[in-house]
């Protein structure tokens, strides 16, 4: 490899990790979407100075992996520090990760330098519709693992107001696009330019005319618990155990709002292993009155297997209200055929548990529908975005209860905060957030932070949110039809450049 090459594959390399830093900035957490188009049009402008396919891929593979690693590091923080692995194989683990999920996107990027197309703007289409084709099969694929996607970058910024429209996926493709043609346009393709411009003043024309497609549908005073378990002791009898009970216990029942939420496995315990009366106690104090409850507690049993829940409690009802996850964490909740030795190694309370259904009914509460989500399955929009096919039944506020305790003090926290704030944007619905060590936040409609408790702090935090009613656009067609559309778009541009390929094209 000459010189020249290797600086090309270390650029790459460094344009991988400024797109990392784009999704949450380590000095404030905030999203910072101009380098997440930097670093996408450094890698378009290297795949357009490339001379084949195989360098193109390889460059591709530089950035992905550096992108995808720089992402979720922090995964080394619960296979070594709680999980216990040695510290080459926690690492070893997150870079094999990375590396395998790059595969995707080097393929597709391959695939994009040997069909030659001749036109600019054709290129930076294929360039958007191929890296869609890969963003969406890592969503997907082995039950998907889409953190870090390159719409998150765009919480904030000009192309956030596409987000009701197009959703997370489409936004990627916005960006990348844009990358690309403002790479084409550079070169003095009048076309491209043309493209550009246009695409602009689209981007103008919705900031000056942004319909908002919610209403308002009251407000309610929520109590947001964060109670700051450390993870190491969090399911040790004697110390992590007591303690969350005790603690969750008390600012239940000494809470005045209207709703109290728990986070994920805040009791600890499933229910026939606890203290005697201590759920009854609970189910006691909500039954009357003027509150209701959403406490995350596992549930379930060796015979009929386990579940990771969420319980509803209000007056007037004989009947608990219960959530069970639906999309499980590969690894953590569900473990693949011949992994189970991987899982082994490590010391967390790990297995199989049982998949709640996609379309679980909400929490219905002082005219509000709660839509529950627990851990990452905010990073779903389109298995959220299934509860809208029905306008009757459609949620008017998410809650999300997490644990990233695993993490400890990471960018990770910031990334998941991001990725509720998008989920907000493409429904346009509020999103409250309970977790154990943060970001335990209120988000508006708009994907604004309304209130947030210090991440790593005990604390409650007491605020008003507004529900909405609204079925957006990208909440109809998701409900309906799910990611179908971008496939069928993105496969349907690949085969029309296919017919299009020079004769020439294998060389």
């Amino acid at each position: 490899m000459s010189n020249r090459g290797a600086l090309s594959l270390v650029v790459c390399v460094l344009a991988g990790i400024l797109q990392a830093l784009s999704m949450a900035n380590p000095w404030t957490g905030e999203p910072l979407w101009w380098m997440q188009l930097i670093a996408m049009g450094v890698l378009a402008w290297h795949l357009e100075h490339s001379q084949n396919w195989r360098t193109a891929a390889w460059r591709t593979w530089c950035f992905s992996a550096a992108w995808l690693g720089a992402t979720f590091w922090w995964l080394y923080i619960s296979l070594h520090t709680y999980g216990g692995l040695p510290a080459w194989l926690a690492v070893l683990a997150v870079a094999a990760l990375a590396s395998a999920l790059a595969l995707l996107y080097a393929a597709a990027m391959g695939l994009y330098v040997q069909l030659k197309l001749p036109s600019a703007s054709h290129r930076a289409v294929l360039f958007a519709a191929l890296w869609l084709l890969a963003e969406m099969a890592r969503g997907r694929w082995l039950t998907g693992f889409g953190w870090g996607a390159a719409g998150y970058a765009h919480v904030t910024g000009p192309l956030a107001v596409f987000a009701p429209w197009v959703g997370l996926y489409g936004l990627c493709a916005l960006s990348v696009w844009w990358s690309a043609a403002l790479i084409q346009a550079s070169k003095r393709d009048n076309g491209q330019r043309l493209a550009v411009l246009i695409g602009g003043l689209l981007v103008a024309l919705l900031h000056l005319w942004a319909p908002d497609f919610s209403t308002a549908n009251g407000s309610m005073e929520v109590a947001l618990l964060q109670g700051n378990i450390a993870q190491e002791e969090k399911f040790l009898p004697g110390s992590g155990v007591p303690k969350a009970l005790a603690w969750y216990e008390a600012q239940l029942l000494q809470s005045t709002s209207a709703l109290v939420v728990a986070p994920e496995t805040a009791i600890p315990l499933l229910p026939q292993q606890l203290p005697q009366g201590y759920l009854q106690g609970l189910q006691q104090h909500f039954a009357q009155g003027q509150q209701a409850a959403l406490i995350g507690i596992p549930l379930g049993d060796f015979k009929t297997g386990y579940t990771n829940s969420m319980i509803g409690l209000k007056p007037k009802e004989a009947e608990v209200w219960r959530y069970d996850k639906h999309h499980l964490v590969l690894f953590g909740e569900v473990i693949p055929p011949l992994f189970k030795w991987f899982v082994d190694l490590m010391n967390i309370p790990l297995g199989d548990f049982n998949r709640g259904d996609l379309r679980q009914p909400a929490f219905e509460w002082q005219g509000q529908r709660l839509a529950a989500n627990i851990c990452y399955e905010d990073l779903f929009g389109e298995e959220l975005g299934a509860r809208f096919e029905d306008r009757a039944t459609a949620p008017t506020i998410f809650v999300n209860s997490s644990n990233l305790g695993w993490f400890g003090d990471s960018v990770a926290i910031d990334q998941h905060l991001n990725i509720s704030r998008m989920r907000a944007l493409e429904f346009e619905l509020p999103m409250i957030r309970a977790t154990n060590t943060g970001a335990t936040a209120v988000i508006d409609h708009q994907g604004r932070v309304q209130a947030q408790l210090p991440r790593l702090t005990q604390g409650v935090l007491v605020a008003d949110v507004q529900g909405r009613s609204s079925i957006t656009p990208y909440a109809w067609w998701v409900s309906r039809l799910s990611l179908w559309p971008l496939w069928l778009l993105c496969l349907g541009l690949v085969a029309w450049a296919w017919r299009q390929r020079p004769r020439t094209w294998f060389v």
